[in-house]
């Protein structure tokens, strides 16, 4: 069996657009006619620019090999350019094309790909959701209104939920890391504060900051939340000052998690050897692919750390996500995002139900992808995934960032 054909379909979710602007969706074709599906959760260059890239990463080191061949294949794209070390992009490229191939691999064996992986060992996983605002909420203030975060929290946890995420102490900037101006670290508080009194203890909080603060900010907002006990602290600092992360973890008593913008076991091992992190996040359609992610989790247990899978993209690495989590013993919680289009393009093959996520056990990752659909939403934007804002931190009249790929009404 060999990798013959492939083909790239970039397709924009309907609004809100919760995921991003777009997800890149990979058809991988073998000679025996077995068809496969990945994600690649790329955005540091535009789509156009992204499909450029995976054909290249296909044809250079991945045309005419047997999918089986995965371990060789990731070497031939980890060493490329003379390289041998992590790029996001050729990543990025390759992880979608990797998860393709245990598709394919699972269906050729009539297996789900969990089973590949050393069998399953969770039957159903706990998972979690961002707060995203509820359809009577107003989406332009809800990302800094903790008593409609608190609404919506509650709503989360009557849905079976255990766990919720948000990200109230922005702005993300290109700037690197700033100190959080003081009306952001009370409002960061006051969402904690209105969630837990809206949940008590039927659920964890888990508080994301996308790496914008430096170490002495990040430190000052961390302490401020620790009356709430949330469960993690995510990405405090720019994910490569990983010696001033583990100044946070040392200095914070709630677990830091990081790991939606590493890939490959390099920087996740370099994070756990610091004692950056406790909690690990990977991206699986940017990381590395499911084999190497795979490693990261073996290894992340020898460090007694968690694997937390990240979501903000498409159901093809949902799915990829899923079978990881139900392969490994040290699976916290899987990020889940409830869309229909999310839904309607793997046919509703994995849900959440009662705030777990049952393992689909359908050969390959388990659905029968909707092509159709997925074409039928082409991106005709020309922002990239996600974006940073440009402007720093505003200090005297607040800020209201709704993260890197806001909210589109109809």
């Amino acid at each position: 069996m060999k990798l013959t054909d492939l083909d790239i379909i970039v397709s924009a979710p309907p609004p809100p657009g919760w995921g991003g602007r777009y997800f890149i969706f990979v058809k991988l074709t073998t000679d025996t006619g077995i068809t496969g599906w990945g994600e690649c959760y790329a955005s540091s260059v535009g789509p156009e620019a992204m499909e450029h890239v995976i054909r290249d990463v296909f044809e250079r080191h991945m045309q005419d090999e047997n999918p089986e061949n995965i371990e060789l294949m990731f070497r031939r794209a980890y060493s490329s350019g003379f390289t041998q070390r992590p790029d996001l992009t050729v990543m990025g490229a390759f992880s979608g094309l990797e998860i393709a191939c245990w598709d394919i691999l699972g269906k050729d064996r009539d297996r789900p790909v969990y089973a590949l992986l050393g069998g399953q060992m969770n039957e159903r996983i706990r998972s979690y959701t961002y707060l995203y605002p509820l359809p009577h909420q107003d989406m332009e203030t809800f990302w800094t209104d903790p008593d409609a975060a608190g609404e919506c929290a509650a709503a989360m946890i009557e849905k079976g939920y255990t766990a919720v995420k948000f990200d109230p102490a922005g702005p993300y900037t290109i700037r690197g890391g700033h100190m959080p101006a003081m009306s952001d670290i009370t409002t960061s508080a006051a969402f904690c504060k209105a969630i837990r009194e809206a949940v008590g203890d039927r659920a964890d909080l888990l508080f994301g900051t996308h790496g914008q603060f430096n170490t002495a900010g990040a430190i000052r907002l961390g302490q401020a939340l620790e009356p709430y006990s949330p469960l993690w602290f995510e990405e405090p600092t720019p994910p490569d000052n990983i010696e001033d992360m583990a100044r946070v973890a040392r200095n914070v008593s709630i677990p830091v998690a990081t790991g939606e913008r590493m890939t490959t076991k390099a920087e996740f091992t370099a994070v756990l050897r610091a004692g950056a992190a406790e909690i690990l996040q990977p991206a699986l359609g940017r990381a590395g692919g499911i084999w190497e992610m795979k490693k990261v989790a073996a290894i992340a247990e020898a460090f007694n750390a968690q694997m937390a899978p990240h979501l903000y993209a498409g159901p093809v690495e949902w799915a990829a996500n899923t079978h990881l989590a139900a392969s490994i013993p040290n699976i916290l919680l899987l990020e889940s995002i409830e869309t229909d289009f999310h839904r309607d393009l793997i046919g509703g093959a994995i849900t959440v139900e009662d705030g777990f996520v049952t393992p689909p056990t359908a050969p390959g990752l388990g659905f029968e992808f909707n092509e159709d659909l997925a074409r039928a939403h082409p991106y005709t934007g020309d922002g990239l995934h996600l974006q940073m804002q440009e402007d720093p931190c505003d200090y005297r009249g607040g800020n209201n960032f709704q993260g890197g790929a806001p909210a589109t009404s109809v």
